[in-house]
């Protein structure tokens, strides 16, 4: 009461006409972090909708509670299994984790040491993407959005372990600046901030966020990821590496931070779709186009690539997809808005994931591609959508 207390004594110096109006952004961000507001956003940026954005981002980020704990445990497990096989740990995080041992077998050991690498990426995102949200804002005299919540959420899940904070710190600078605020900032912006960071650093830094021991952050550690091994050998040959289907959807394989888990993504989904956050037509439209495409390229076969036989129940529990499904395909700002435009919207998603990951040996994820390559044309989709609707009504008129 007494924090609350001091908030409504000094807002007025931050309110028009007050002694510090100019930073008002700044200070309506600290309260809002640690209060929740005494207003709800009626208008823009969701002026399709009137519910409260500070509900809509809060229940993003506890749906992303299932991915950030398996994510957490399947860091340290990797990172536990390998020091295990003889590997030498080395740095301040394997230093700190080492307090508990190197035990795979011991949950709390894999915990902290994914904490290790968790933690200073979502701080590293959270202070660099928060500085650029608190400058633009007061730049434009306006509250600073609750959407970077998500938005550092996200990019922190979608990042391998072992990625360099500077890089870390470049990769959201860019998502937040070039992907959200040059267009007007949360609500504006027709590319998913998180997924534009991440393809600056995929683009601009092959290296280290693409590649085989990229995954698991232990010096000397190499290993193809399940994608790799599909792309070279065939997913029949997972089996041969230790990954099993059942590996995949649970999340015990190498991977980014809080992508490996299609049941903690799942999870995650279904809370989304239960409190209406989600748009299950988008849902309905990725599933479908992902599962026609790649039963396509089954019945069609190919003799020289073997990811022409991998089953749709494979594509869901490898990479990104499962993660993207829930959390990027639905994300309501970049995503088509008609109904029927999310059918296809979702649909061209499925579809281009399959293609990316089939046909184009240079990127064996896809999802991130696919959702930016949806987001240019989510726009047009509803344009066409309307357009349709329009003349289907005026001929009835005739």
């Amino acid at each position: 009461m007494g924090i609350r207390a001091y908030f409504d004594r000094i807002e007025p110096l931050f309110e028009k006409g007050g002694k510090y109006e100019r930073y008002y952004p700044v200070f309506e961000a600290i309260e809002s972090f640690a209060f929740t507001p005494k207003t709800v956003t009626t208008a823009a940026p969701h002026a399709r909708s009137f519910v409260d954005m500070k509900r809509i981002m809060t229940y993003v980020v506890i749906a992303t509670i299932p991915c950030i704990l398996i994510g957490l445990w399947n860091t340290g497990y990797q990172a536990n299994a390998a020091i295990a096989s003889g590997l030498d740990p080395s740095g301040w995080r394997a230093a700190i984790a080492g307090i508990f041992g190197y035990n795979p077998s011991n949950p709390l050991a894999n915990f902290v040491h994914g904490l290790m690498y968790f933690l200073p990426i979502y701080i590293v995102t959270l202070a660099v993407g928060g500085f650029w949200e608190i400058l633009f804002a007061t730049v434009r005299r306006h509250e600073v959005n609750e959407g970077f919540l998500v938005t550092s959420m996200l990019y922190t899940l979608i990042l391998p372990a072992s990625a360099p904070l500077w890089q870390v710190a470049l990769g959201i600078s860019f998502g937040v600046v070039i992907g959200k605020e040059v267009f007007g900032g949360t609500g504006k912006n027709f590319l998913n901030p998180a997924l534009v960071g991440r393809a600056f650093l995929y683009f601009a830094y092959p290296a280290q966020m693409s590649g085989d021991s990229v995954w698991t952050p232990v010096d000397g550690f190499s290993g193809a990821t399940a994608l790799a091994v599909s792309a070279s050998e065939g997913y029949q040959a997972l089996v041969g590496h230790g990954i099993t289907w059942m590996d995949a959807f649970i999340g015990t394989i190498q991977g980014c931070l809080g992508e490996t888990s299609t049941l903690a993504a799942m999870l995650g989904l279904a809370f989304l779709l239960a409190t209406r956050i989600a748009n299950w037509r988008l849902i309905v439209g990725c599933l479908g186009g992902m599962i026609a495409f790649s039963t396509l390229l089954n019945l069609i076969g190919s003799d020289s690539n073997p990811m022409f036989a991998m089953p749709w129940y494979w594509h869901l529990v490898l990479g990104g997809y499962a993660f993207g499904l829930a959390f990027m395909v639905t994300e309501p700002v970049s995503a088509s808005h008609t109904n029927m435009g999310r059918y296809i919207y979702g649909a061209l998603i499925g579809f281009m994931v399959v293609m990316i990951r089939v046909v184009n040996p240079a990127f064996p994820e896809g999802m991130m591609l696919a959702i930016l390559f949806a987001n240019i044309f989510a726009p047009l989709i509803d344009h066409f959508v309307v357009r349709a609707n329009i003349a289907r009504r005026a001929k009835r008129h005739v």
